[in-house]
């Protein structure tokens, strides 16, 4: 009985360690992979940064010039409300009469001809 508890005591303990060490592996490859990735995001931070270099001078300028223009907002809606309210379509309030041809009342020449004359 007690060599048997030991034996699956000394199995227990080989299932552990098997166990840990598929972990350890496991996450092992896990960080290679992250590590592998974060050289290539630094790689990429450090291409920006040298391209932001040059941009950087003119992102005051744009933003001084924004700031320009978003004050001039409020002036500009005003004016365009303004020329909105001219320009709205109002439909008409009375009643149109018919409509009658342009070239007046039409003449027949067969009305000459049989002598008949409209009152």
């Amino acid at each position: 009985m007690t060599t048997t508890l030991i034996v699956l005591t000394v199995v227990d303990i080989v299932l552990l360690i098997a166990g840990l060490a598929v972990y350890l592996f496991w996450v092992g490859g896990l960080l290679a992979r992250i590590a592998t990735n974060l050289e290539d995001c630094a790689d990429t931070l450090r291409r920006i940064n040298t391209h932001a270099e040059a941009i950087v001078p003119g992102v005051s300028h744009i933003n001084r010039t924004g700031a320009v223009v978003a004050g001039a907002l409020p002036l500009l809606y005003g004016m365009a409300e303004e020329i909105v309210a001219g320009a709205t379509y109002a439909p008409p309030t009375e009643e149109r009469p018919p409509a009658r041809p342009a070239s007046g009342t039409r003449r027949s020449r067969l009305h000459d001809a049989v002598g008949f004359a409209s009152h």
